[in-house]
Order: structure tokens, then C-alpha cells, then sequence
């Protein structure tokens, strides 16, 4: 009987053991997948504060899906003071070209036939400026004159995008009630993704014909004027100053993101406190261009070969690999947070940084670091730490994932037999280069991340 006893005990032990086991990696994975849920509930979680993450903390270790740490903003949004705007000093005139003299086509390009000539002449710095910036005249990207009315209003703006139906609207949370009526809203959408969004969630329609998904004002945009959906959004991404030209600050937060920090607080924080125009996170892996275009390859996010051909360009204009000698803590932000005043010298540097993506591969975390690198200590600009970064938002996941031939492209006869060449962006790999490229030699890379 003794025996038959302790059998019996070491077999209650053993099953309550994997019982317990068990009910640790289901709170585990259902944590892990209210992170990724669009449930406003479940993916509340995700939070810091979340009280699942404090029970497996208990329990041991726990996988926390971003690393986070606090971020010193301000106490109370009521109290912040929002000072006067920055003068206009290097750079105090600056407009755009619209019509390309060269141009005879009847649908221009939405970024224009800049010139090797006029490109280089764009990064030489005068009082009075004039440069291509994306919205040739009828090249496409049109608003609703509904919308337009609208905007004339926001001169401070939350701007969002989503273009090929990859995402739904995320509320935004923790917004104060001056911010709330201070801040625009504006959530960019093309045709393809307005109707995904009607058919997924509540649109509200307001008597002036303007539509609404929660606090989110829907822009819609059309005719869009690439073929690659990733170009089409970086349009309101990085030419937030042509689409809302009122705007005198505008924070931007890519579509997938759920804002959770009030947007008065994070201007105080990032721009007005250290007196800077620009804000971005340094990228959490990479600091050369070079480590992101390898990773880039790696991840088949564009065709290597013209990822490749980029980097040659860049390196042989002069484009170092990021040390700790430079004078920015990385060449590689975190781009899809952006904190702007709107200075004459932020919206040159948004157009040189657009006109880039334009001409070359549609991956503008290769392209930012070179245009910063060619205006030098023009911009005055904060680059701040990566858990901060991960601090404003929660991370949804994309509706599906976005994949185009062209990325898995691995040699230029590939590209041009199988027909995967984009009709109306990056036509600068495709332009003759006023050099020999043949004999540059990337820089070796040390990986310092995953494939993915």
C-alpha cells in the first residue's frame, strides 16, 4: 500500500507539473498573439502594464515583444507651452518645380525628370531655393475638395497612411482633450484601402461629406502616380508638407501603429526641449547604410542587383560607413516615426530625401543617411534612443504581407527580361551615371542581425 502511495504521489506531481507547464506557454501565446490583434482590448496587453506580462514576469522569464524603456516626456499636456516657431535662417525661400521643360508626356512624372545636374545642384545651399519635390502638375496624387477644405485648417497634424488595403486604423489612445481639438487627425488612404476599410470597420460620414473612422479624418488620395504600393507611401510619409501645406509641426506614424502617447507631450519631448525641427529614432540594429542594403538584400525587400547599384552611387560620392567619428549617433533611423517642424530647411531636406526614394530603390532608410551626410550641419536634427522609440506605439501586424517580383530579382538581364522594370519610379538606376561605377568595391559588412 506504502508502494502503490508514493507511485501515486509522483504521478500527481509529474501531471500537475506539465499542467502547470502547459498553462504558462498558453498565457504565453495568447499574450503573444493579443499583441498582433486588432481587438482594442487584446491588444491593450501589450502594454507595459500588461497583466500578463506581470504574472509571467512572476513566474519567470518572459518574451516581451519590443524592448521599451520610459520616455522622459512631460507631466501634464494642459501645462505645455508651445513656444514661438523657429526662424528661417540658411535656407529662407524655398519652392518647387512643377513642370519639367524636357517633359512632352501628358501624364508627367509625379517626381519629375530630375537631371544628374539638377540633383547635385539641389544639395548646394542658397537663401532662395528651388528644387523638385514630388506633385508635378497633373502627375497625379489628387485630393477630394472636400479634404482639401478641410486641411487648410491643421497646423498640427498626426498623419498616417495606408495604401493597398495592408491595414485598418489604429486609435490612438492617451490623447488629452487639448489635443484632441488641437491636432489633426489625417489618415491618408488610396481607393483599394478605403474600400477595405468600409468593408472591415464603421465609417462615419459628417454633413460636409468628410469621412471618419474614429478620431482619424480619411484623405483620400487618387490617381496614384507609381506602380509600387511602398512608393505610393511615402508620399504623405515623406512630402507630409506638399499634401498638408498649412502644417506647421506634424508627427507621422506608419499605418500598422497604434499610437499610445499624447502628441503634445512628444513634441515638447523631441522637438521644442532641445530646440531641434526633426526628430527620428536610431535604427535598433543597423548604424551604416551599408549593414541595411545587405539586409535588405537578405530579406528580399528589393531587387539586389539595384540595392546594389544605390550603395555604389552612394559610396562613391563620398558616403563613409557609419563610426562612432561622425557626429550622429547612426546613419539608419527608425523611419516610421517622424517629428517635424516645418522650417524651410526641414521640408528641402523632406524633398532631397524624397526626390532620393524617387530615383532609386523605394528603401528610404538607405537614402536618409546620404542626404544627411550631403547637407551636413544644416539640419539640426534629434536622434533619439530605440526603446523610446518603441515606447510611443504598439506594433500591429499588416493585414497581409506585401511582396512584388522585383524583390526577388537577382540580376539586372532578370530584371529587364521577366519585365519587373517600374514604369515611373527609380528610373535613376536606369539613367546612364555621369561616372564609372564599374570599379567601386562596397564596403565590407559586419551583420549584426538576423536574416529575418
Amino acid at each position: 500500500m506504502r508502494l502503490v502511495w508514493r507511485r501515486g504521489v509522483v504521478r500527481l506531481v509529474l501531471v500537475s507539473a506539465i499542467a502547470w507547464a502547459m498553462l504558462v506557454l498558453l498565457a504565453l501565446a495568447f499574450h503573444l498573439w493579443s499583441c498582433s490583434s486588432s481587438v482594442g482590448f487584446l491588444s491593450a496587453l501589450c502594454r507595459k502594464d500588461s497583466k500578463v506580462l506581470n504574472v509571467l514576469d512572476s513566474m519567470g522569464p518572459s518574451s516581451k515583444p519590443l524592448h521599451r524603456c520610459q520616455i522622459p516626456v512631460a507631466d501634464d499636456p494642459n501645462a505645455v507651452v508651445i513656444p514661438k516657431r523657429t526662424p528661417n535662417t540658411i535656407v529662407k525661400k524655398l519652392s518647387y518645380i512643377t513642370v519639367d521643360k524636357q517633359d512632352k508626356d501628358p501624364s508627367p512624372l509625379f517626381g519629375g525628370r530630375q537631371s544628374w545636374k539638377q540633383r547635385e545642384k539641389s544639395f548646394k545651399l542658397n537663401s532662395t531655393m528651388k528644387v523638385h519635390c514630388g506633385f508635378m502638375k497633373n502627375s497625379g496624387a489628387d485630393m477630394d475638395s472636400v479634404d482639401v477644405k478641410y486641411i487648410q485648417k491643421c497646423k498640427f497634424v498626426v498623419a498616417s497612411g495606408i495604401f493597398d488595403g495592408y491595414d485598418i486604423p489604429h486609435q490612438p489612445s492617451n490623447i488629452s482633450h487639448r489635443s484632441q481639438k488641437l491636432f489633426c487627425f489625417l489618415m491618408v488612404v488610396d481607393e483599394v484601402s478605403l474600400d477595405f476599410i468600409e468593408k472591415n470597420t464603421t465609417v462615419k460620414i459628417d454633413n460636409a461629406g468628410g469621412k471618419w473612422v474614429g478620431i482619424w479624418r480619411l484623405i483620400t488620395v487618387h490617381r496614384l502616380p507609381f506602380d509600387e504600393p511602398r512608393r505610393n507611401g511615402k508620399i504623405p510619409k515623406i512630402l507630409t508638407q506638399r499634401l498638408f501645406p498649412q502644417a506647421w509641426y506634424s508627427i507621422w506614424i506608419d499605418g500598422k501603429m497604434e499610437l499610445i502617447v499624447d502628441p503634445l507631450l512628444i513634441l515638447e519631448r523631441y522637438l521644442w526641449r532641445g530646440k531641434y525641427t526633426f526628430a527620428v529614432a536610431v535604427h535598433k540594429h543597423h548604424r551604416s547604410i551599408y549593414e541595411e542594403g545587405d539586409a535588405i538584400k537578405r530579406r528580399k525587400r528589393y531587387a539586389r542587383p539595384l540595392v546594389d547599384l544605390q550603395m555604389k552611387m552612394y559610396y562613391y560620392e563620398g558616403m563613409e560607413p557609419w563610426s562612432p567619428k561622425k557626429k550622429i549617433p547612426s546613419d539608419v533611423p527608425e523611419g516610421a516615426v517622424l517629428i517635424r517642424e516645418h522650417t524651410t530647411m526641414t521640408d528641402l531636406f523632406s524633398c532631397l530625401w524624397f526626390n532620393e526614394v524617387n530615383l532609386f530603390t523605394p528603401r528610404d532608410q538607405i537614402s536618409f543617411g546620404y542626404v544627411v551626410h550631403r547637407l551636413g550641419d544644416a539640419l539640426k536634427f534629434f536622434m533619439f534612443a530605440n526603446c523610446e522609440y518603441n515606447s510611443l506605439f504598439i506594433l500591429h501586424k499588416h493585414t497581409r504581407e506585401h511582396s512584388s517580383k522585383v524583390e526577388w530579382a537577382k540580376t539586372i538581364d532578370e530584371i529587364v527580361k521577366k519585365g519587373l522594370k517600374e514604369s515611373r519610379g527609380g528610373l535613376g538606376l536606369w539613367t546612364p551615371y555621369p561616372a564609372d561605377l564599374s570599379s567601386v568595391e562596397l564596403p565590407a559588412v559586419k551583420r549584426t542581425s538576423p536574416a529575418g
